[in-house]
């Protein structure tokens, strides 16, 4: 990956995730500096990785080639507004706040910003997770290249072409982790009304799903129902749990649940 002085404006649980990513893949800790109101989160932030630390975002993010913009949403035009000063015509800015808008960042900013908005998920946090990103008309292949690098760092990445398909992401990917625990909380509900004590019937559920998805991992070249299919026999158990889902009109559920997620994350980007 290449080697850039990486500003990261906050120092939250993602920050803490994409900064060990990093530093585990072999980039370089005295590139990276971390801001935070924090004191404590940078002190741990600089022991447990050798990144440098500051208060002070202006200087950091002056003295930054990529500025990755990790402050909650409700927080960013307040954060940005002393950042106006600086010349961000050679710097790449990385917005992982959701529902705010390239186009409202650049009002933030008072200054039209060479701009890439990442959605990743809560997975990232354990190297696991899911990142949609979107690229500003402005930004160069070389910026993107390094802007998915940077996100690899901690799982997967996808590109969105249109804006708006951050807001699928966050259907499909950034929301989706609780639907998968909610399902999992309903089976190990079930389970422990059959009788297993909770921890037992936690890791049957956890394994399962666990097994589930390295399934999924493991034979790229074979879809999701296939894999479904083959361990649905005919007229088995698993057939007339698989048929129950139906009947109830799962596949229905889940477009529902999606599309409500999409409609509020459009509503978000009005807050802010």
């Amino acid at each position: 990956m290449e080697q850039r002085k990486v500003a990261f404006i906050g120092a939250g649980n993602m920050t803490r995730s994409i900064v060990a990513g990093l530093v585990a893949s072999g980039y370089e800790p005295s590139s990276i500096t971390a801001t935070n109101r924090s004191e404590a989160k940078l002190i741990a932030m600089q022991q447990d990785f050798g990144v440098q630390v500051t208060t002070d975002n202006v200087a950091a993010a002056e003295q930054a080639d990529v500025i990755v913009m990790a402050v909650k949403p409700q927080l960013m035009e307040e954060v940005a507004k002393p950042l106006q000063g600086i010349d961000f015509s050679r710097k790449l800015v990385i917005s992982i706040a959701a529902g705010i808008n390239v186009a409202r960042m650049q009002q933030m900013f008072g200054c039209e910003l060479n701009l890439i908005r990442v959605m990743p998920n809560t997975p990232s946090l354990v190297g696991k997770g899911m990142s949609g990103l979107f690229a500003s008309s402005v930004t160069p292949k070389t910026d993107k290249q390094f802007a998915g690098d940077l996100m690899q760092a901690v799982g997967e990445v996808c590109w969105v072409e249109q804006e708006s398909g951050i807001n699928d992401v966050i259907a499909a990917a950034g929301s989706a982790p609780a639907y998968f625990f909610l399902f999992m909380e309903a089976i190990q509900q079930q389970a422990i009304e059959s009788g297993f004590d909770s921890e037992t019937a936690r890791m049957l559920v956890q394994q399962t799903a666990l097994g589930a998805a390295t399934m999924v991992v493991e034979n790229p070249e074979t879809d999701l129902a296939t894999l479904r299919q083959q361990v649905t026999s005919k007229g088995g158990t698993t057939a007339e749990a698989v048929r129950t889902f139906e009947e109830s009109d799962i596949r229905g559920i889940v477009a529902k649940a999606m599309q409500a997620a999409v409609t509020r994350a459009e509503e978000m980007e009005k807050l802010f």
